[in-house]
């Protein structure tokens, strides 16, 4: 059996291992990705991104490609945290950026990218078995013409809640699994008239049954639309009959959920999509075990809010510059360490508040009730509204602890002028290179990053936080200073981009 010998091999073709072999190849790497399922998946197990993931893509130049896909990108007036509406439209401009995107389309427009990059995705091959030394990893994959063998610098674990990279890594995997079942239809809509536009149904007894969740004493159903022609139907109910082991939910059973919940049965259409599931909080234990990495929901999983694409698509981001100065830069091995320094504490922050948003949501009865109304009072003042955006947004991320206000902070969209003429932060990005911004015209300090292989910019901006700003291929500030030296800016270049 021969070995084939690459530089980083990708196990899962979701939207995280796509990112992930995207930036692994804007780092100057040769990744293989390998996906046990012969065809993409067209099940829409997420709506849409939302937060910091969206400036990012901004940031390589996707934003727009990716928006003309989406029902709707831009800010988002509104958005639930649990049960408890968010109106952030009475802000004025909403801390919240996103896109409805589902994500068979989300995985198209990726896999798209990755193969004008390059990237070499291998379908129908599945790992199933792996070891490693000080020097590699050493694969095991079946593929349709047989077993083979890769040998690997790294491997980055992209393959699920149920990854199997994770497990025969011996990370484990730490948290519980939420006891309310969902069960969870897309169907397509006959009209754009009825049941599920604007006029909403009266249920007797309950009243009228509105978008969103609706609660009754047996339950929840929700009821909603994320793009024209398609509507979504889901239910938690309390003290319903087991679901079938083992066998896939038919419509018949949602709709008899529904009727249990309501009282009252809904004219479900053709189904596009059905599934059962249970929230489940998870986190590994480590992000790394050697040569083996985890992102996305190999590493964590959220019981609520919509939140594991947009982290575990920063992951990626995070990772995949960290392994191309690793690889073709010089950086230092110990860089690896910041990965998950820093992802970690991001998703324990998240997984801290999607419990939250889960727990409110399964609150029953007048206490409940009451929990909801209350925080509806208190949301919709300005400072906590604004507070809970940037927790959402992923605004609040900061790695690290530092003395300047920048550094360790994602990189504000400046506006810059520039002896070519007009440009913006974002725009600077978009190659996956480390920035140079000399906005105090310091030739001394642009030497020094010319020989980093760092790109280096002068302009002038008329809100400068800074004379000097470096920043990283992530989007996120490595050094800020006003008068740096340059043995300052040199110290931050051999830990961040690797040998002169």
């Amino acid at each position: 059996m021969t070995w084939e010998t690459l530089d980083v091999v990708v196990a899962g073709a979701g939207p995280v291992g796509l990112m992930q072999a995207c930036e692994l190849r804007l780092a100057g790497l040769h990744p293989l990705v390998l996906e046990r399922a012969a065809e993409p998946s067209t099940a829409p197990k997420a709506n849409g991104l939302c937060g910091r993931i969206v400036d990012t893509l901004d940031h390589r130049g996707l934003l727009a490609r990716f928006a003309e896909s989406a029902s709707y990108s831009g800010p988002f007036p509104g958005f639930p945290f649990g049960s408890v509406p968010l109106p952030f439209a009475v802000l004025g401009a909403s801390p919240l950026r996103g896109m409805a995107l589902p994500q068979p389309d989300l995985e198209r427009l990726l896999g798209d990218r990755a193969r004008e990059l390059g990237v070499e995705i291998r379908r129908g091959h599945e790992l199933v078995g792996l070891a490693q030394d000080g020097e590699a990893v050493h694969a095991d994959v079946r593929g349709p013409d047989g077993r083979y063998r890769v040998r690997t610098r790294y491997l980055v674990g992209c393959d699920g809640a149920r990854s199997f990279v994770r497990d025969a890594a011996g990370i484990g995997f730490s948290g519980d699994t939420a006891p309310d079942l969902l069960r969870l239809g897309h169907f397509h809509a006959e009209s754009t008239a009825g049941l599920f536009d604007d006029v909403a149904m009266e249920v007797p007894g309950i009243g009228p049954l509105e978008r969103g969740w609706n609660r009754t004493p047996r339950g929840r159903v929700l009821v909603t639309s994320l793009r024209p022609g398609v509507y979504i139907v889901g239910t938690y109910e309390t003290g319903g009959p087991p679901a079938g082991s083992g066998t896939p939910m038919a419509v018949g059973e949602l709709q008899d959920s529904v009727e249990r919940v309501l009282g009252a049965r809904l004219p479900l259409g053709e189904p596009i999509w059905l599934s059962r599931t249970r929230g489940q909080a998870r986190l590994a234990d480590r992000y790394r075990q050697g040569r083996v990495l985890v992102a996305g929901d190999a590493a964590h999983l959220f019981p609520a809010g919509g939140s594991s694409l947009n982290v575990g698509m920063l992951d990626a981001v995070n990772l995949g510059w960290k392994l191309g100065a690793i690889g073709t830069r010089g950086a230092p091995p110990a860089l690896l360490d910041s990965y998950e320094a820093e992802r970690r504490p991001v998703a324990e922050r998240t997984l801290r508040h999607t419990r939250a948003q889960a727990a409110l949501d399964r609150a029953t009865g007048r206490d409940g009730d009451a929990l909801r109304d209350l925080l509806t009072e208190l949301f919709a003042l300005e400072q906590p509204l604004r507070r809970l955006g940037g927790l959402l947004h992923g605004s609040d991320t900061r790695y690290g602890d530092h003395a300047h206000p920048l550094v360790g902070r994602f990189v504000p969209d400046l506006k810059l002028s520039t002896e070519t003429g007009h440009t913006r932060v974002a725009a600077l990005l978009h190659e996956a290179n480390p920035v140079l911004l000399d906005l105090a015209d310091r030739p001394d300090l642009r030497a020094v990053a010319a020989d980093h292989h760092v790109t280096v910019v002068t302009a002038r901006s008329d809100d400068p936080s800074a004379d000097t700003v470096l920043i990283r291929p992530d989007g996120y500030v490595a050094f800020a200073a006003d008068g740096s030296t340059v043995d300052d800016l040199r110290a931050v270049l051999a830990t961040w981009c690797g040998t002169a």
